[in-house]
């Protein structure tokens, strides 16, 4: 008779473990949605952003939405522009009236930049537009080179072994040690804006003008290459 009480018993310990395990989840629920109801009537966006990230399980290596960084398209042959940055290629030579021929290792030297670090090529090219207007031998009076306005003492360091004097001078050596130090200033700052404005020297200032700046240019890119070309 004993040996039929004793799993009766066992079941009801194991029922009683599990309600209370349950209970206790449902009461941590319970808590966290009452926490959340109150920071929405307070108004508290850090409580809301906190509970947020704790109940939702974040992606694996997420990456923002404004960062830039972005697959362009397909990789393409090394000597052969994608569609859509020959469709850039052709609005800036209008609007900077630039040569396509001039031109055209500069985005070549984006493209091939972009893959390898995946950023935007469109980025890389709004911020050649913002920074030199797509003059190689722009120089400004703090000596940043070339263009994308590379400080030749800070980033020694990143240029190949086989580079001469006047190598930030360089059109295409320009654009690779420039995109790696755009790539650097958005992953250290957490974002496209404070990247930009560090790339620009401009990190204290408020209104982010430098950052804007070369987010309209990017936009304005973007609008070419999406508007079909005239027959």
């Amino acid at each position: 008779m004993s040996a039929t009480i004793l799993p009766s018993s066992a079941l009801l310990r194991a029922s009683a473990t599990v309600s209370a395990l349950l209970r206790n989840f449902l009461m941590a629920a319970g808590i966290i949605f009452l926490a959340g109801l109150f920071a929405v009537q307070a108004g508290h966006a850090g409580i809301i952003e906190a509970l947020r990230t704790f109940v939702d399980a974040p992606a694996e290596n997420p990456v923002a939405a404004d960062d830039g960084i972005v697959a362009d398209e397909a990789p393409t042959a090394p000597d052969a522009l994608s569609p859509r940055l020959q469709m850039a290629l052709d609005y800036v030579t209008r609007r900077y009236r630039v040569s396509a021929t001039a031109i055209e290792p500069v985005f070549l030297a984006a493209q091939a930049a972009g893959q390898e670090l995946r950023l935007d090529p469109l980025l890389i090219i709004a911020v050649i537009g913002v920074e030199s207007g797509f003059n190689p031998f722009s120089q400004s009076v703090v000596g940043a080179k070339g263009l994308m306005q590379v400080m030749p003492r800070f980033h020694m360091d990143k240029l190949p072994e086989d580079s001469g004097t006047h190598a930030f001078l360089d059109p295409v050596t320009n654009v690779q040690v420039g995109a790696r130090v755009l790539k650097e200033s958005i992953r250290r700052h957490g974002g496209l804006e404070s990247g930009l404005q560090q790339f620009g020297g401009a990190l204290n200032d408020p209104d982010r003008r430098y950052s804007a700046k070369v987010i309209a240019e990017k936009q304005r890119l973007e609008q070419a290459v999406q508007r079909p070309r005239a027959i």
